[in-house]
């Protein structure tokens, strides 16, 4: 063992010093021993953002219209949108957070990858060929069909920018600590890049490069995660069962605990503390899955409700293929990568007493991916990681630009007196801001689990659109004034729990020691909250405004089921 730490230290400041060195090196940089690594991930960069670029400007061409811009014009095929959304899904918290966590914690890392899987059969039967027959571009379109526009707008588009900063976080933490890494560049610096790619991605490609995006990175990243499952496999010879125990045995060895005590690392308790902390993290993922504005604005992309559900038959399969990859993948890290000296940050273990990589647990996939496939695969697999955030982060980008321009601007400002060239423009500049603002926060939470700030995007999706959303379409009852007090009650609620949560109360703003909230997952108690002040203030609402909008239920169902009124994207 002993041995073992002096390897493990020496290996480290071998490490340290060649980061000091590729940081601060002029024309010599290929000198450096492990610069090999470097250059064949920012050639395999290059080659990925050349050639998106390229779309990029092919796309624009195509773009010049709202409806183009927003859903690439309903031309997108179903098995291509479904390629798509599991591209849009499968984003750096999948694979660089769910593998971290599995890393770091064991089978309780499955409850993230169960989590995210569960949430499409709900999408599949509940929203998605509904939400194609009411919408036109985007969530607002559909709760407020029958409902006053102007207040039903204003909530379902500053809870969608909600979620979609929830979700940036997530992107920006993990692009930002992977060009960390791979160029020794600062943190801040790899966050401004990232956000000046996605910015260009959208402002002139619109949903059609989006798309196409997705659908490059998500053939890449499958690929990718299929060899490196299929390495870690080989290794154990298929066998899930020797996997686990090699995994236990490594790990007792890495932590200096008994066989039995890491043995533990197979049974659940080591993430969610608590039972309530586990129920509130599945609800949140099983149905903030279908309030998910990027996720939902895939669906308008499509000519009908036809190809809507095909598209989440195809993505389902793609998406729970991946998730049994990413859990193989933790484990792999844990053989290959936690015993490994060459991975270890030893002087941040000295600190804190925790095994740490070099670059953050966040990068456990990564690391691995060096292990079992050498510099190149490295290479490949960090520019599908790369690939991966900015693909999610244009998507999600898309979206908030969308609640802005079409939402807020278009239809409650301007109250639909606008023209398409204005909407237009105000999503470009919208886009500018948002991407200035993902920047921002990606830098002030640059030490959370990227896995964990998604599952926060999840729970104020669940809490704040998921239920106005599902009662818009099957419940008559619902009234403007039950829509916008649920939603916000279900809003404010889920933001304040997270906000006084020791993940941000203690660990991101060191407020204090104690959280002021203790458990983790908000879904719990504000998605039963948003539900019953939904119902209480429609039920006990007589205004005239309120039976009008309950008679033109029936008009709205009709339409849901059979796509009866739609002319095309131009129609409402």
């Amino acid at each position: 063992m002993k041995k073992w730490n002096s390897f493990k230290a020496k290996a480290a400041l071998a490490s340290t010093a060649l980061l000091s060195t590729l940081a601060q090196a002029g024309p010599d940089l290929g000198a450096a021993e492990q610069q090999a690594t470097n250059w064949s991930a920012i050639i395999m960069f290059a080659i990925f953002v050349g050639f998106t670029l390229l779309i990029t400007k092919w796309a624009a061409k195509q773009t010049t219209n709202t409806a183009d811009f927003y859903t690439a014009g309903g031309g997108i095929s179903g098995f291509q949108n479904g390629l798509a959304i599991a591209g849009d899904y499968m984003s750096a918290a999948s694979f660089l957070g769910i593998s971290a966590m599995v890393f770091m914690s064991g089978f309780d890392g499955l409850l993230y990858s169960l989590g995210f899987m569960v949430g499409w059969p709900i999408v599949l039967f509940l929203v998605a060929e509904r939400l194609r027959n009411l919408g036109k571009f985007n969530l607002s379109d559909v709760v407020s069909f029958r409902l006053e526009e102007k207040p039903v707008r204003t909530l379902a588009a500053i809870s969608s920018l909600v979620v979609v900063a929830f979700y940036l976080i997530a992107q920006m933490v993990g692009a930002g600590q992977l060009i960390k890494l791979l160029f020794g560049l600062n943190y801040n610096i790899a966050v401004v890049i990232v956000g000046l790619l996605m910015m260009a991605y959208v402002m002139f490609g619109g949903m059609l490069a989006t798309t196409w995006v997705q659908i490059i990175k998500a053939v890449m990243l499958l690929s990718g995660a299929t060899f490196m499952a299929f390495m870690v496999m080989k290794e154990v010879g298929f066998s899930f069962s020797e996997m686990f125990t090699q995994s236990i045995n490594v790990f007792s060895k890495v932590h200096d605990v008994s066989f039995e005590k890491a043995s533990e690392i197979m049974g659940p308790g080591s993430l969610a503390k608590n039972p309530l902390d586990a129920l509130s993290l599945g609800l949140a993922l099983m149905f903030g899955t279908a309030g998910l504005p990027h996720i939902l604005m895939r669906f308008f992309t499509v000519k009908d409700a036809k190809e809507a559900r095909k598209s989440v038959v195809v993505a389902t399969g793609f998406i729970g293929y991946f998730y049994l990859l990413t859990f193989i993948i933790g484990f792999g890290a844990i053989l290959f990568v936690s015993n490994n000296p060459q991975f270890l940050d030893v002087a941040k273990m000295a600190v804190t007493g925790k095994l740490e990589l070099v670059g953050g647990n966040n990068m456990a996939a990564v690391h691995l991916s060096d292990a079992v496939g050498g510099d190149l695969f490295m290479g490949f697999i960090s520019a599908v990681a790369f690939a991966t955030i900015l693909a999610v982060v244009a998507g999600l980008t898309l979206s908030g630009a969308s609640a802005i321009s079409h939402d807020l601007y278009a239809n409650v400002l301007k109250k639909g007196q606008t023209t398409p060239e204005s909407e237009l423009r105000m999503s470009k500049i919208a886009t500018l801001g948002l991407a200035i603002f993902a920047m921002i926060l990606g830098i002030l939470f640059e030490k959370q689990n990227v896995a964990f700030m998604v599952g926060l995007a999840f729970s104020v999706a669940a809490c704040a659109n998921f239920p106005v959303l599902v009662l818009s379409m099957f419940w008559r009852g619902l009234t403007t004034r039950g829509a916008v007090i649920g939603g916000l009650v279900g809003l404010i609620t889920a933001v304040t729990l997270i906000i006084l949560s020791k993940a941000v109360w203690v660990d991101t703003f060191g407020i204090s020691e104690t959280p002021v909230n203790p458990f983790n997952g908000p879904a719990i108690f504000a998605m039963p909250l948003a539900f019953i002040c939904c119902w209480l203030f429609s039920v006990t609402d007589n205004s005239p405004r309120a039976q009008a909008e309950r008679k033109a239920f029936n008009a709205q169902f009709v339409r849901s089921q059979t796509g009866i009124g739609i002319s095309g994207a131009s129609d409402h």
